[in-house]
């Protein structure tokens, strides 16, 4: 039995997300530049999200540039922001024949006026679409998406239009940048790292994590039918015990 039939289809996550480590060290152990390792890992999201499309999962979160990724060399930054406009100017008519609608949440203002661009162009090309919904996460914190939560909140309160006493965990979930889409139920973390490393912090409270030392230039459908497979072998029990769970309560 493959791994892709071992999948309860009854039982997939409705959204997973996805920390894709591992470029840079790939392509140094092979030699070469670290972008030759971006550049391959853009053939991983795409066979990671027309994995994921293939399934019927609903939401699919990639971490591609964190704000911390600004403080990288020069050559490396400006190159990851040329493949990024290269790789939504060529992907959008792939996204359009898959029904995949593209969704982006971070710090757009610190992006390239090109890359932003392009970005726009593929949101608007893309709205229409009713399945995958494909989150990139570019020049996004966790930490930096709170605080702008928080400020707005007080914005709001300060405006007379959210009663402090009102606010609730609820309320800061509304504020948020992913405000429109339901949590991470399963977290893929590649490369060997054991750690969120700043990614949705909040939306993650009771995602299942799962680590791979595979590479990300290596991740291919089999690893993610893997990781759904051991989600699916875990027991969420959202803080009850395994006896509530099975009585129903």
């Amino acid at each position: 039995m493959s791994l892709k039939e071992r999948i309860n289809m009854q039982r997939l996550p409705r959204h997973i997300a996805i920390i894709m480590d591992g470029n840079g060290r790939w392509a140094q152990e092979k030699g070469e530049d670290r972008l030759f390792g971006h550049l391959h890992g853009v053939e991983s999201v795409r066979n990671i999200v027309e994995g994921c499309a293939e399934l019927g999962i609903e939401y699919l979160t990639l971490y591609a540039f964190s704000t911390e990724n600004w403080d990288r060399p020069a050559y490396e930054v400006s190159g990851l922001m040329e493949l990024l406009v290269d790789t939504i100017r060529n992907e959008v008519p792939t996204l359009n024949k898959n029904n995949i609608r593209l969704h982006v949440i971070g710090d757009m203002d610190m992006l390239p006026s090109a890359a932003r661009q392009e970005l726009k162009e593929a949101l608007d090309e893309t709205s229409v679409n009713t399945g995958l919904n494909l989150i990139m996460a570019l020049s996004y914190s966790s930490r930096w998406e709170i605080a702008k939560a928080i400020k707005q909140i007080a914005v709001d309160v300060k405006a007379g239009l959210l009663p402090p006493e009102s606010i609730t965990q609820d309320t800061l979930q509304r504020y948020l940048s992913t405000s429109k889409f339901p949590d991470p139920e399963l977290m893929i973390r590649t490369s060997g790292e054991f750690r969120v490393s700043n990614f949705l912090l909040y939306q993650l409270a009771y995602a299942e994590l799962y680590f791979t030392n595979t590479r990300w230039p290596d991740f291919r459908k089999d690893n993610l039918y893997e990781s759904i497979v051991d989600f699916q072998n875990r027991e969420r029990r959202f803080g009850k015990t395994g006896e509530q769970l099975k009585e129903g309560v």
